[in-house]
């Protein structure tokens, strides 16, 4: 026996901020239940058909909302996560029933997931509360997230602890303000970060101190939709963030990888293959591993997207087409391997084919410049294919709507990080605008 689960907004019990309580429907034999799941929404950011949050890109929400309105792609993905877990925990409290070969009601099934939940208190924080929620939702986050995308937030609890340590002074919610930021922000640019076998990683360049000072905010917006009681003096502090390289190839740099003679190094022809088959369609790593031939369909590719779980629609070229007929014969269309091991091969391939520009990498500790020049082939990981599609793409004379529709990308803001600008790039939209020079 399985009970059926529906999700809608309470619009009759509209906040004054705007947002409404998300509600669950949950059904037994028609016995109907409800569940006030404790999480909220702007109307605007709700799928009705898909019953759950969908992000709004930015310039929309602009237009629709007030700016103290705006949710960003994170938060909406957490209210989207978490009607997914309790999804899930109805559907385990469900199944030990079954297992059991007991029976039962829609009323049995909310009582034991009420029952598991954990109290959130609000006047007291308990020692290291901060520390066991983030410990929490890490483990509730689990069923529902990418593998590995979590660490983020491991390495968080890591900073945060020796942050509390070296300050001593008790990490609560309340005390997490703008002064809090900033300190923390102070603490993680001496810090210096040893590896478990005792080695030490060096300083924390400003690039990842800035994303774990995001995740901070992310992570206390989450505790907000929890019922947590939070200093809101946080959110005015302003996170700076350092415009990165983007490492693409360029089209010669393709075309010389795909004609170089691999016959006598079957290993690097298939790394070739994965690789440059993410360069034709732009899909990620996670996309390509669990692509099978059931998401062939003649001339394009649909899947469900593994990081955003939005269904994505990518054309065949006659590039991408070749190499699936290479392995037509075999179980699955490519022949992925671990995302390390592929990156590895990747600086292989790329020192072989002679893929070793010179690129300059500029990274800031604090407010000290640190400059490194490495060969462009020690740069090359998986991700680099998808960041040569929309590169390529875009140089070729796609628009950028055009080449989003196909990254799956929503908005310019998340898409532009992946576009490098190339001179001949800009060659191709001045003489489409203008006329080719003779």
């Amino acid at each position: 026996m399985k009970g059926t689960i529906k999700v809608h907004l309470r619009l009759d019990k509209t906040l004054k901020d705007g947002m409404t309580p998300i509600e669950l429907v949950y059904s037994v034999s028609n016995q109907r239940k409800y569940l006030n799941t404790g999480l909220k929404v702007y109307p605007k950011y709700w799928d009705s058909i898909t019953q759950r949050s969908r992000y709004v890109p930015l310039k929309e929400a602009r237009r629709l909302q007030p700016l103290n309105h705006i949710l960003t792609e994170d938060e909406v993905d957490d209210i989207a996560n978490q009607l997914d877990l309790i999804c899930a925990k109805l559907r385990a409290i469900e199944q030990g029933y079954s297992v059991r070969k007991e029976p039962f009601s829609s009323k049995m099934v909310l009582s034991e997931y009420r029952r598991q939940l954990i109290p959130l208190k609000k006047k007291e924080e308990p020692n290291n509360y901060v520390f066991d929620f983030i410990s929490q939702y890490i483990r509730d986050n689990s069923v529902s997230r990418v593998k590995g995308s979590l660490s983020v937030y491991r390495s968080l609890g890591v900073h945060l602890k020796a942050y509390q340590d070296h300050s001593g002074r008790s990490i609560t919610f309340e005390s997490i303000d703008y002064s809090f930021f900033q300190s923390f922000q102070n603490f993680l640019i001496g810090r210096t970060v040893t590896l478990k076998n005792g080695e030490s990683k060096g300083l924390l360049n400003n690039t990842t101190i800035a994303k774990q000072l995001s995740t901070l905010k992310t992570f206390l917006s989450y505790a907000r939709r929890r019922g947590i009681t939070l200093n809101d003096d946080y959110r005015d502090y302003r996170i700076n963030r350092q415009s990165l390289e983007v490492i693409a190839l360029t089209q010669v740099e393709l075309d010389k990888l795909l004609s170089f003679d691999l016959s006598n190094n079957s290993r690097l022809g298939r790394v070739r293959d994965v690789f440059c088959f993410s360069c034709f369609t732009g899909l990620r790593y996670s996309d390509l591993k669990q692509l099978r031939w059931e998401h062939i369909k003649s001339d394009e590719i649909i899947l469900t997207v593994t990081k955003t779980k939005s269904r994505l629609i990518v054309p065949l070229s006659k590039y991408s087409s070749s190499i699936l007929e290479k392995y037509e014969d075999c179980e699955r269309p490519l022949p992925v391997m671990s995302s390390q091991n592929m990156n590895y091969a990747l600086k292989d391939l790329g020192e072989l084919v002679g893929i070793d520009e010179p690129i300059e990498i500029v990274r800031y500790r604090g407010p000290n410049r640190i400059v490194n020049v490495y060969p462009k082939y020690k740069l090359l990981t998986i991700h680099t294919g998808r960041k040569t599609f929309a590169t390529l793409s875009l140089e070729r004379g796609m628009s950028a709507e055009e080449t989003m529709s196909i990254t799956g990308h929503s908005d310019y803001k998340s898409f532009r990080r992946y576009v490098r600008i190339t001179e001949e790039r800009k060659k191709v939209v001045m003489n489409k605008a203008w006329g080719a020079y003779h």
